[in-house]
């Protein structure tokens, strides 16, 4: 019997975890596959070998993993298969297909784009946009940005785009966002390139609401799993033989 276990980052945050719960029960709805079950790498239940042992548990012989992890970085490279190398010795009569994360798709950047329109209508030449990734030192993510970085820019038509970060890389969000903000002649939009709520989340907010009480305009898109695209993507990585 086939299975799909989604693993999602994790979370101290209840908002946060309660949203990554709520949008894979949307997805699940969408995903023809008997058992499927959300599990976590970190900080929230059930963790990945809890999860997988719940497929077991319920008949699954295949397992699908689809990991909601936007970018390729150490949770990819090495948490995540350090844990799955485990389960696959406790289960070795299980089969196990590990989709990749998500990657720079044109359609995420699209649906970026979407996002800011959406939150401020049409972007002006002077208007600036700061992305907020949640921070790696591994150079493949930062490359990675970089591409991100290029395609917001073509899609919105400015060249006014930069990148910060919240944890591990430079410049950090205090920095980038005050970088922009003093360069500012138009409105600043800030686009957290996170897939749900949390601590990091909040983070950001605050630090846009310091900003909007000195009376700057600067506007905040929210999560990326707010545009159904996301789910689209992991719909499709559910599927895929």
């Amino acid at each position: 019997m086939k299975a799909v276990l989604y693993i999602g980052h994790g979370t101290r945050s209840k908002k946060g975890a309660d949203e990554a719960r709520a949008f894979i029960a949307r997805v699940s709805q969408r995903v023809d596959v008997p058992i499927q079950i959300i599990s976590f790498l970190e900080l929230t239940d059930p963790s990945i070998e809890e999860g997988f042992r719940q497929c077991v548990e319920r008949g699954a012989t295949e397992i699908t993993v689809v990991p909601l992890f936007l970018l390729a970085a150490g949770h990819i490279k090495q948490d995540i298969p350090e844990v799955l190398a485990a389960v696959r010795a406790q289960y070795p009569d299980v089969s196990i297909k590990v989709k990749d994360p998500f990657g720079v798709q044109g359609k995420i950047l699209d649906a970026v784009a979407e996002l800011v329109r959406e939150t401020v209508g049409s972007v002006g030449i002077l208007d600036q946009v700061l992305i907020v990734g949640r921070g790696s030192s591994d150079p493949d993510t930062l490359a990675d940005f970089a591409l991100i970085t290029e395609g917001i820019k073509k899609r919105l038509g400015i060249t006014g785009v930069s990148v910060c970060y919240l944890a591990a890389a430079e410049p950090r969000l205090q920095e980038g966002l005050t970088a922009v903000m003093d360069n500012a002649r138009g409105r600043v939009i800030v686009i957290p390139y996170l897939l749900f709520s949390g601590l990091l989340i909040a983070e950001v907010t605050a630090e846009i609401r310091k900003w909007s009480k000195q009376g700057q305009e600067i506007y905040h898109t929210g999560i990326l799993s707010s545009h159904r695209v996301i789910e689209d993507i992991v719909m499709e990585r559910a599927m895929e033989r």
